[in-house]
């Protein structure tokens, strides 16, 4: 009688779970450690509410400045608000790299490394918790600016152009400020390079100030500012009379920005595994 040999049955493939699925559980993380101190949150939005208030009182007048907004016709406080929403959005997506500093110095970020989890869904998932959240700070600043007697004639197409903004500019500086958290690794690094790009890119803007009224160079500058686009294209949607070409240029190369700095911040794992 011959004996048959059975070759043993081949192991089952691993699937490794896909982009979106790592995007969506580690922006679960994040979520579940903002839930447990909102108070992070709330705190964020006293600047916004100073900037807001205290300027939209303080310069109120500056609006009958001769060429102010190129014929803008609201108040003060409309004119601020775009800006504003944005300001909250990129000064909080410039200390999102602090997550990846903090995981670093407690070996999470070594796990990550040596399991399937995927690099780019380490940044994808920040850019979107922060997103989200400056989505919500954003509702909260307009909210306020209504209650203070700011109307804005975009109505609710223009509110989703602002959130839209408000996405894209806060996935953009989410990507760089995880870069440099990969590239530094110290927190006092990432904090001091993120005021030395946000405060400047604030000012050579039209956030509060028309740069119309601005020396020339301001004004060259201004146009090639992502933060700009952003703040542009907010208040241009909430207008009467948007200028939707410029509204969609002006989001099209936020796009193409933010898609870039991800590319770029998930390639600097790299630079953090040689480094280890």
């Amino acid at each position: 009688m011959s004996a048959h040999v059975h070759a043993p049955a081949p192991a089952p493939a691993v699937v490794r779970p896909s982009f979106v699925t790592h995007t969506r559980l580690l922006t679960a993380r994040a979520l579940r450690g903002m839930m447990r101190i909102p108070v992070f949150v709330v705190m964020q939005l006293v600047q916004p509410m100073i900037w807001l208030l205290l300027f939209g009182a303080l310069f109120r007048s500056v609006v009958d400045i001769p060429g102010f907004g190129d014929g803008f016709g609201g108040t003060y406080l409309e004119f601020i608000t775009p800006g504003v929403v944005m300001m909250t959005a990129m000064f909080g997506a410039a200390w999102a790299g602090t997550s990846f500093v903090q995981d670093m110095d407690r070996g999470v970020m070594d796990r990550f490394l040596t399991s399937p989890t995927r690099r780019g869904a380490l940044v994808a998932a920040t850019m979107v918790y922060q997103s989200i959240v400056a989505v919500v700070q954003g509702v909260v600043v307009v909210l306020v600016a209504v209650a203070c007697g700011a109307r804005f004639p975009g109505g609710a197409g223009g509110m989703l152009v602002v959130a839209l903004a408000v996405v894209l500019l806060t996935a953009l500086f989410s990507a760089l400020s995880n870069a440099f958290a990969l590239l530094t690794g110290q927190q006092e690094a990432l904090i001091g390079i993120s005021q030395l790009i946000t405060l400047p890119l604030m000012f050579l803007s039209s956030a509060v100030m028309d740069p119309h009224l601005s020396p020339g160079w301001v004004q060259t500058v201004a146009r090639y500012n992502p933060f700009d686009w952003a703040v542009v294209a907010g208040r241009e949607a909430l207008s009467s009379t948007p200028d939707w070409g410029l509204v969609w240029s002006r989001l099209g190369w936020l796009a193409l920005a933010a898609v870039v700095m991800w590319w770029l911040a998930t390639r600097a794992f790299r630079a953090l595994q040689r480094s280890a």
